[in-house]
């Protein structure tokens, strides 16, 4: 559970695209602004969490070595992930920078606060990536023997009650931040994928 903490944690303070656009809406459009939209981004996790949960119980379920194979298939997916970022060239894409490189300026449309929540949440339960990534780490922490489904659900609800907090913090505190992030966070982000990914590679079952 250290181990689990630590790593969530550690990605969850590294700036990436649902982090950028709380700070978005938060320089736009102001510090409540900011955190429906980290408040929508949390409520789109909702819906991973439970379809990462549903089918990866009932794949081990139906699959006693299935274990192995999602274990081997989300060390490699976490490596190629942080290998991608650590290769990558910093270069500014649009008004809102990806994770790793520098946002100059945030300029995006004003919005109600509900289609602010909306769009956050829509953004992010239209995110395929959100699903792999789910799909990929929490199984290094579910102990085969227990109940995958519980398992899954009380992980996931950690790192996105991490994660949301996180974000709510980034709104409070955007306006005074401002909106430069480092180019060499994509070292950090790259170490923080490559690393449990190696070790879930690796470790015995």
């Amino acid at each position: 559970m250290f181990l689990f903490v630590t790593t969530m944690l550690l990605i969850n303070i590294i700036p990436g695209p649902d982090m950028l656009y709380v700070i978005a809406r938060s320089v736009g459009q102001g510090r409540t602004a900011g955190i429906v939209s980290a408040l929508g981004i949390g409520a789109g996790c909702f819906f991973h969490i439970f379809a990462v949960a549903f089918g990866l119980a009932e794949f081990l379920r139906a699959v006693p070595v299935a274990y192995e194979a999602v274990r081997y298939a989300g060390a490699a997916y976490l490596v190629w992930l942080g290998a991608k970022m650590l290769l990558s060239r910093p270069r500014a894409e649009g008004p809102v920078a990806q994770a790793g490189q520098v946002a100059p300026t945030v300029a995006i449309q004003p919005a109600s606060l509900r289609h602010i929540f909306l769009q956050g949440m829509i953004n992010n339960i239209l995110n395929p990536k959100v699903a792999m990534f789910f799909l990929a780490f929490l199984p290094q922490f579910i102990d085969p023997h227990g109940s995958a489904f519980r398992q899954t659900v009380s992980l996931g609800l950690l790192f996105d009650a991490s994660g949301t907090t996180v974000n709510l913090i980034v709104a409070l505190a955007a306006g005074a931040a401002g909106t430069f992030i480092p180019a060499k966070f994509r070292y950090v982000t790259g170490g923080v994928f490559v690393a449990p990914g190696l070790r879930l590679g690796f470790q015995k079952a």
